[in-house]
C-alpha cells in the first residue's frame, strides 16, 4: 500500500472517531457525519494527482481540528436551561463584558489610502473620474 494511500485512509478514519466523540449520543449528527465524510472520500475516489489529493488530506485534517476544537453540544434541559459538553480540547476565550457606552472612533488613515471623503474624494473625484473617461471617448 502506498503511503499517500495510507494518508488518505487514516485522515477518513480519524475523521469518523472524530465525528463519533463529537457527536456523542446525538444520531442525527452522527448520521448526517458519517453521510458527509463518506460522500466526500468517494467524490474524491478518482483523484491522482498527488498534490491535490495532499491538499485533500490537509483539509481533511483541518476540519478535524475544528471539529475537535470548536463544536460544542448542547442539550436542552428544561425552557431556557441548557447542559454543555465542553471537552478538554475545546478552546475557551476570555469572556470580555460588552460596554454599550463605549466610543468607538472611526479608524485612521493609512500612508497611501485615497480619502473618498472631504475636498480631495468623493464626488469631486466622482466627477473629475467621469469627465476624464468622457475625453477618451
Amino acid at each position: 500500500m502506498s503511503n499517500l494511500r495510507r494518508q488518505v485512509l487514516s485522515a477518513f478514519k480519524k475523521l469518523h472517531r472524530t465525528r463519533q466523540y463529537v457527536f456523542e449520543g446525538d444520531v442525527q449528527a452522527l448520521t448526517a457525519g458519517r453521510a458527509k465524510i463518506n460522500e466526500s472520500f468517494l467524490q474524491n475516489r478518482n483523484e491522482t494527482n498527488e498534490d491535490e489529493i495532499q491538499k485533500m488530506i490537509k483539509l481533511a485534517q483541518d476540519v478535524d481540528h475544528e471539529l475537535r476544537t470548536n463544536v460544542i453540544q448542547a442539550k436542552k434541559k428544561e425552557e431556557g436551561v441548557y447542559e454543555l459538553r465542553i471537552t478538554p480540547e475545546t478552546t475557551r476565550l476570555d469572556n470580555v463584558v460588552f460596554n454599550p457606552d463605549a466610543v468607538i472612533e472611526k479608524p485612521r488613515r493609512r500612508r497611501g489610502e485615497k480619502s473618498t471623503e472631504g475636498c480631495c474624494g468623493g464626488a469631486a473625484m466622482a466627477a473629475l473620474e467621469a469627465e476624464v473617461a468622457a475625453r477618451k471617448k
